[in-house]
């Protein structure tokens, strides 16, 4: 039987066994060899022993258990272990054969009683073990929850700091600003739970206005996107978007995501707007990134509410600021 108790015997446990060892022991010696037997140090049984040996009519076998359970429960938690190998010996006790024959009955009834009250002690202890247990769970997600988002919000801080700064180099560093931006939106959907399947990384080359052009693969909600940052002069025009359009179909069942630093013509958003019919298609402006990070909005959420509107209102081009 598990035992689990706490540092003294209660009220009640303590009555029953007063009353119970006496009936498992024929004599005095007995009980002194049955506690001898549970761990009981000499020195909370000498004198009784001395008692006994002197004048065994004045103490009673009652008497000695209450001495020595009283003894036990004064020494708290060095006991422990002996409290705990005395229950253990009444609640496995089988031989009451042993007993006085007038005893046997009261003994057995006895011995049954205190294996019930241990058991719903028991059941208490581990219910309460088990409350516990699930409350220091739930702390542990809190802090670790809490920790999470601390660590998530740092990191956004860090990436709004470096991201503003690209919008005031010069042209002519546009492949510095470039690689900076790779690795920005590396970051960036990796602390918003976007999965990146391809990382991002710059792919576009100078001349005709084309400043970079920067792609990457992301999964969300189980589909993969093709995503493509473009950094213009000018609003993107069809041709532009087209090439992103064609990527997307050559890469079977992806879907797309364009985010363009300057906007997008209307033919752009037309020729998007039709492409929805074969696949999802979301426009994006690096302007709704820098909202989304000043408002300290999450990227994933964002990026949820304009695919859910391209899908369902054909609106490629959905702006969840304005």
């Amino acid at each position: 039987m598990k035992i689990d108790i706490v540092f003294h015997y209660p009220p009640d446990l303590f009555d029953l066994l007063v009353d119970t060892i006496p009936l498992l022991c024929k004599t005095k010696k007995g009980v002194l060899l049955f506690f001898q037997g549970a761990g009981v140090s000499s020195g909370l049984l000498d004198d009784l022993r001395q008692t006994v040996k002197q004048d065994k009519d004045s103490i009673s076998k009652y008497e000695i258990v209450r001495t020595i359970l009283t003894r036990l429960n004064e020494q708290g938690e060095s006991t422990l272990r002996e409290r705990r190998e005395i229950l253990k010996r009444v609640t496995e006790f089988e031989n009451f054969s042993a007993c006085w024959p007038n005893d046997q009955l009261k003994a057995k009834g006895l011995v049954a009683e205190i294996r019930r009250v241990m058991n719903v002690k028991d059941s208490f202890t581990r219910m309460k073990q088990e409350r516990d247990r699930e409350q220091q769970e739930r702390q542990a997600k809190h802090l670790a929850k809490t920790k999470l988002i601390k660590q998530k919000q740092t990191e956004l801080d860090s990436i709004k700091k470096e991201l503003y700064p690209l919008f005031g180099m010069p042209d002519n560093q546009s492949q510095k600003r470039g690689k900076l931006l790779e690795g920005i939106l590396n970051r960036l959907f990796e602390v918003s739970d976007v999965l990146v399947r391809e990382a991002f990384s710059l792919v576009g080359e100078e001349g005709e206005g084309v400043i970079e052009q920067i792609d990457g693969v992301v999964e969300i909600d189980g589909c993969l996107y093709l995503v493509e940052m473009k950094w213009w002069k000018k609003p993107l025009g069809k041709e532009q978007v087209s090439h992103h359009l064609v990527r997307i179909y050559h890469r079977g069942h992806a879907r797309g995501i364009l985010i363009s630093n300057s906007g997008y013509t209307r033919p752009a958003i037309t020729i998007c707007k039709e492409a929805l019919s074969k696949t999802v298609v979301v426009l994006c402006e690096l302007k709704e990134i820098v909202m989304l990070l000043e408002q300290q909005s999450n990227l994933k959420d964002f990026l949820k509410s304009k695919i859910e509107k391209a899908v369902i209102d054909k609106q490629p081009l959905f702006k969840p600021f304005n």
